[in-house]
């Protein structure tokens, strides 16, 4: 792999942790590792250009269908694709045809880019990681070997201990925090070979207290009133967080940092 190659675009394929949630602005969008990670390379290479094509809430049939092609003709020198992890956690799933899809995309996408980078995604400690955790691993294997069968680069978020620390969550326990974006960002940057700004965003966060019982229950409550319950009605009406919404930056464009 080349040390401190020279990219001049990127595009980002996948979901809402592509898109960015829940990296808040103060204009109530989102930024995202994405962004983080277009920013730094634009620093390095006048007129770098960026897409990020995700959408929240996409299933990989819906990212093969509206995304794919659209990443494969922009031709970029980097292009990155997380996805399938939306299917994991749906209480049907079928794997076979998530693994098939995963394949159709990185066949489409591999040769119109110099670099295709894949990601084994982060996982949160807690009950519902140890509930999905077998359907995650089957999908990380079909992700390390489609990369050897393409060439793709591989990052491994999913054995990284930092990012499976709560804290590093936002409170809806299903996106990453900010600084969980930025370490996201840093693990994108050295597998494509830069120079490392932080050597230590695997490791841990110091080890503190645990919030007693009376504040968990509260969490717990918060949690189930305005993100469990609203998730799960979406899956019961056949709905998702991004229907309607269109993808965050849409054209191939020089970067000059986030959205207005």
């Amino acid at each position: 792999m080349q040390k401190n190659p020279t990219h001049t675009s990127l595009v980002a394929v996948g979901d809402s942790f592509t898109e960015g949630m829940s990296d808040l602005l103060p204009d109530g969008s989102y930024r995202g590792w994405a962004d983080v990670l277009a920013g730094r390379m634009a620093a390095r290479t006048p007129g770098f250009r960026y897409a990020n094509l995700a959408v929240r809430g996409k299933l990989i049939k819906q990212i093969v269908d509206e995304q794919v092609d659209v990443a494969a003709a922009m031709q970029p020198d980097v292009i990155t694709l997380v996805g399938g992890l939306n299917d994991t956690l749906r209480p049907k799933c079928d794997m076979v045809r998530v693994r098939d899809l995963l394949t159709e995309a990185v066949e489409r996408l591999a040769p119109s880019c110099k670099q295709l980078v894949l990601m084994r995604s982060p996982g949160r400690q807690g009950p519902v990681l140890e509930r999905f955790r077998p359907r995650m691993e089957e999908l990380f294997v079909c992700v390390d070997e489609l990369a050897e069968r393409h060439g793709a680069l591989v990052v491994d978020l999913y054995g990284a201990p930092s990012l499976s620390d709560p804290r590093l969550w936002d409170v809806d326990r299903l996106h990453l925090s900010p600084e969980g974006h930025r370490r996201v960002a840093e693990a994108v940057w050295q597998t494509l070979g830069y120079d490392p700004e932080d050597t230590e965003w695997r490791t841990p966060l110091p080890t503190t207290l645990p919030p007693g019982w009376a504040a968990r229950r509260v969490a717990d409550a918060r949690f189930a009133r305005q993100h469990l319950i609203p998730w799960i009605g979406r899956r019961l009406t056949g709905r998702s967080s991004g229907d309607g919404l269109p993808p965050k930056r849409p054209d191939l464009l020089p970067y000059e940092g986030p959205l207005a």
